[in-house]
């Protein structure tokens, strides 16, 4: 199997990223694209964000999870602390976020140590998730082999049954993590391939080194 992709061209014109004009806090910047973002372009998912970790093979893996909220200290998302992203995690908590948002011609990737959030902050984050959300989350043994589709389905089943009429707690095997950042880079597509790459590296004394780097 062969396909040439060469000829796959995108002149990216749509706007642009100076250094004498960003903020201070890379975080503010973040708030200003993602709502930007938001508002005028048509992306399915905002808030969707690629994760990279290293794995207990030693090899990198990517997966796109969901930013669920982002504050001056860090980005928070939540998931099965047992999965496979939750011992890569756990073993080494050296991560990196992406997001790419090809309608605004824009790309943020973050490097930072990951941290579980505490337990009341999960447990109220998954009593507002819809019922079917937190069943599946009892039901999933996530990243786990699985013998079929039915099996997962007969365990559903088999746990609305258990839960019927009855609240449903947060298990003790899924919760959230922030991202604390170190480096934040923000990148604007530009013509001729001359893209804007801004990066914000975190100080000992806890302020950002902003440079300009090269496309």
């Amino acid at each position: 199997m062969e396909k040439d992709l060469s000829n796959y061209r995108k002149s990216y014109e749509k706007s642009e990223l100076l250094l004498d004009e960003v903020p201070e806090n890379p975080l503010e910047l973040f708030q200003k694209w993602f709502h930007e973002v938001d508002t005028h372009f048509a992306e399915d998912e905002t808030n969707a964000m690629t994760i990279s970790t290293i794995g207990l093979d030693g090899f990198p893996k990517n997966r796109v999870v969901l930013l669920k909220k982002y504050t001056y200290e860090g980005f928070i998302f939540y998931t099965n602390y047992e999965s496979e992203k939750g011992k890569a995690i756990e073993a080494n908590p050296n991560v990196c976020l992406s997001f790419f948002w090809h309608g605004a011609e824009r790309q943020i990737i973050i490097k930072g140590k990951v941290e579980k959030i505490a337990d009341n902050l999960s447990d109220g984050y998954f009593e507002s998730r819809p019922r079917g959300s937190q069943l599946g989350a009892i039901v999933s043994n996530q990243s786990e082999v699985v013998k079929n589709r039915q099996q997962l389905e007969d365990k559903l089943k088999k746990t609305e049954k258990q839960y019927q009429g009855k609240e449903i707690l947060r298990p003790d095997h899924w919760g959230g993590y922030i991202v604390k950042p170190v480096e934040i880079e923000f990148w604007q597509g530009r013509p001729n391939r001359l893209h804007d790459r801004i990066r914000y590296e975190l100080q000992v004394d806890y302020n950002w080194k902003i440079n300009r780097l090269s496309p």
